[in-house]
């Protein structure tokens, strides 16, 4: 069972690899006038995904099984050089999800910003790009959890996507030692 920091504020943070969901698609997506928690996900529409797919630079990426794994590996190092506590993560395959509490001046956009970032600079060391080829959707999704029923059933979702299949146990303490296999 989560609970709630009073001192910090938890953040769903979540994030789309470039290109993979476009708008319009058969795959759920929202928009930033369709981001509410609650309201239905876009419908599809086939002129607004061939729209999308037509503005696209590169070709979409969708992360491999070794790429997933690093991500997972890689956030909880990342959180802390930001300063935050990694409550869970999951790198899907055209997707990222971060549970994590921050500083309750700081905006989890800010965050989110910040661990596209991090995270692009550390796979293009392993998996070097192009200079003009994106990583990440321009956009992704920040919900402040304010009760603890968001709380745990957002840990439980993410925590149950995880590509590694393990993941920071409930309630501890240690956090990135936590990930050590």
């Amino acid at each position: 069972m989560q609970e709630l920091s009073p001192s910090l504020t938890t953040w769903h943070i979540t994030w789309g690899t470039y290109g993979a969901r476009p708008h319009g698609g058969n795959r759920s997506t929202v928009d930033k006038t369709h981001n509410q928690l609650g309201e239905p996900f876009l419908e599809e529409n086939a002129a607004r995904e061939r729209s999308f797919r037509a503005r696209l630079k590169s070709e979409p990426i969708l992360l491999s099984n070794e790429q997933r794994l690093f991500i997972e590996e890689t956030l909880p190092t990342i959180a802390v050089r930001g300063g935050w506590r990694l409550r869970t993560c999951a790198a899907g395959h055209d997707h990222v999800h971060v549970v994590l509490d921050i500083d309750s001046k700081v905006h989890g956009e800010r965050v989110r910003r910040l661990l596209k970032r991090w995270l692009r600079e550390t796979l293009s060391e392993g998996w070097p790009t192009s200079a003009s080829r994106s990583w990440w959707a321009e956009e992704g999704s920040n919900l402040a959890i304010r009760d603890v029923k968001y709380l745990n059933n957002a840990f439980n979702y993410v925590d149950g996507q995880r590509a590694s299949g393990w993941g920071i146990a409930d309630g501890a303490e240690d956090g990135p030692a936590r990930w050590a296999r």
